[in-house]
């Protein structure tokens, strides 16, 4: 396990940057509408999600008319840099607050300009805002100093969702960030069949196995502030009353949440392991109620179960939540 020295990390209170937040939310949604336009399907919806690069936020390569593209919102520039297999590149600036109407047409008229262009359902999926792409001239708000702190605050978390993720062996996700909820995310699955749900076709295939998520949302009038989540689905009886070593277990729909606010790692002595500690305590108490089996899936060098106890202890001490560990 590595724990690493490293700058504090910054406050990101939702409150702060809620228009510019909101604004970027949709930028990310037309940009996953053409990844999704532009890729092969896959299972849980994995071809959909962006993912966390050097400066900001990509599609990684996208397949469309006899080539290959990408597209990058670049956090560090304030801008959209569009990128094709033949060293064409095309580029635009959204750091005076472009309306998400702009965005949507010059983000189409640059992929046009580079012959890569693709139709797109041009409306937001899944969340409040409910204004078509192409007439939204309300939501324009960017503001540079936000970004830079919800920057630093999503490239330090993709890194400590990695390492975790390098402790199972079993199937996992990519760490990858979902434009439905603008979190970020990762999930470990049992192998086993999810139960039968009477939902749409995007969540019964999201939840066809047996899965624990874990994550961070940047905040939302559910949860408020930013924080760190974990969810078993379908839940085992008994999950919340599961101990965690920092946060708490919340109820959401008809399940249940554990949430670790952003605000409690951003304070604690060592958040890295804080964070680490509060995944590993919910896969644990998810993983065991619902009859995994965890030893298979173990690893039997990252971390090391003297690592694992330690992480534990360390846990315990900051929050003061003595808790035995179980590597199942």
């Amino acid at each position: 396990m590595t724990v690493a020295a490293a700058a504090p990390l910054p406050e990101l209170h939702l409150a702060d940057w809620r228009a510019t937040k909101d604004t970027l939310h949709l930028y990310c949604q037309i940009l996953g509408k053409v990844r999704l336009a532009t890729t092969a399907p896959r299972n849980h919806w994995w071809n959909v999600p962006l993912y966390v690069d050097v400066r900001g936020l990509t599609t990684r390569r996208l397949h469309h008319r006899g080539t290959t593209f990408e597209i990058a919102l670049d956090f560090v520039d304030d801008a959209v840099v569009v990128r094709t297999a033949d060293g064409r590149t095309g580029t635009f600036a959204v750091g005076d607050g472009l309306p998400v109407a702009d965005f949507d047409a010059r983000l189409h008229a640059l992929l046009a300009d580079l012959g890569v262009d693709v139709a797109i359902k041009e409306e937001p999926f899944g969340v409040p805002m409910t204004t078509p792409f192409p007439d939204d001239v309300e939501h324009a708000s960017w503001d540079h100093d936000a970004i830079a702190r919800f920057w630093r605050v999503l490239d330090w978390s993709d890194s400590v969702f990695e390492e975790f993720s390098g402790w199972f062996t079993g199937k996992t996700s990519p760490v990858h960030l979902f434009w439905h909820s603008l979190d970020l995310a990762v999930s470990r699955f049992s192998g086993r069949r999810g139960a039968p749900m009477d939902a749409d076709a995007v969540t019964r295939e999201a939840y066809s196995r047996e899965v624990i998520s874990f994550g961070f949302w940047a905040g939302d009038d559910t949860v408020g502030d930013a924080a760190y989540y974990s969810y078993t689905a379908p839940e085992p009886e008994g999950l919340r009353e599961q101990p965690l070593p920092a946060g708490e277990w919340i109820s959401a729909g008809d399940g249940s949440l554990a949430i670790l606010p952003y605000e409690t790692v951003r304070t604690a002595p060592e958040p890295r392991r804080a964070v680490l500690a509060f995944l590993e305590a919910a896969y644990e108490a998810g993983a065991r109620l619902a009859g995994w089996d965890t030893a298979e899936f173990t690893s039997s060098w990252c971390p090391s179960p003297a690592q694992l106890e330690a992480l534990h202890a360390s846990a315990a001490a900051t929050f003061g939540r003595a808790r035995e560990p179980d590597r199942g």
